[in-house]
């Protein structure tokens, strides 16, 4: 039951190329820094990466993408990764835009066993009737697109509306963070950076996360429990250094008051 390792490099091991991953964080809240690092390390390419974005130029996931080891993005926004948008653009990278509540549900749904569900989001647009552009060639012409998704007409409260279905996600590997674990895998996350990262956590076939602070089972509460341990494959300790790389993406200030004296 322990499922501890001793080093972020050792816990991502075997993920080779061509590897899917699902990856926590929501702009540069609670990503898996060090996990990514230690897999830039290790020299894995060709990957299919699932996440709410790419990060940012230079940090996150945006260090994979920068050495061209990301292959194919699932996420919900560009945000403002210019390296994300130029590869997209340029035809380097295929991305499929979902949006941000579907995709959530999508990997929930994977972890839970679902196969696929519907909703109304989508429904009247390219995501519903196909030719969201995936994939651009050299000439900025369209080489690969979404294919138009089943719709049905169902009652909801007494209304009804046409839903789009949407498949489920799951990934060779999930890469996380957490604030809090055990050594049983269960984790608690800290304020927002409990964003993607347990739906994330939940749509890896091999889940690794790292962690703030390690503790020994039966010290977290089970009431407090996030993610349950049983999702939960590896983990490991993130030394003090590591835990206070948290860079903020946009710094926000109000001006100081000003003071006068009498």
């Amino acid at each position: 039951m322990d499922k501890t390792y001793l080093s972020a490099a050792d816990a991502v091991a075997d993920i080779g190329n061509g590897s899917s991953l699902a990856v926590g964080g929501f702009g540069l809240v609670g990503v898996p820094i060090v996990l990514i690092r230690a897999l830039l390390a290790r020299g894995s390419a060709d990957l299919h990466v699932v996440s709410n974005n790419c990060g940012v130029d230079g940090w996150g996931l945006g260090e994979l993408l920068s050495e061209g080891r990301i292959s194919r993005v699932t996420a919900s926004y560009i945000g403002e990764n210019k390296d994300f948008a130029r590869r997209y653009l340029g035809g380097e990278l295929e991305v499929e835009l979902t949006p941000q509540g579907t995709l959530a549900e999508r990997m929930r749904a994977g972890g839970s066993g679902i196969p696929a569900f519907f909703t109304a989001s989508g429904v009247g647009t390219l995501v519903a009737d196909g030719g969201l552009p995936w994939r651009y060639g050299p000439g900025g012409e369209v080489t690969v697109q979404s294919l138009p998704k089943e719709t049905r007409t169902l009652a909801s409260l007494g209304q009804e509306r046409e839903y789009v279905l949407e498949e489920a996600i799951v990934t060779d590997f999930a890469l996380i963070r957490a604030a809090r674990g055990d050594r049983h895998g269960n984790l608690v996350f800290e304020k927002s950076a409990r964003n993607f990262n347990p739906v994330a956590g939940m749509a890896g076939r091999i889940t690794i996360a790292e962690v703030d602070e390690l503790v020994e089972p039966g010290e977290i509460d089970p009431d407090s429990v996030h993610l349950a341990g049983i999702y939960v494959d590896r983990i490991i300790q993130l030394s003090a250094q590591d835990a206070a790389d948290l860079p903020v993406e946009k710094v926000t200030v109000r001006p100081r008051p000003t003071t006068h004296e009498s």
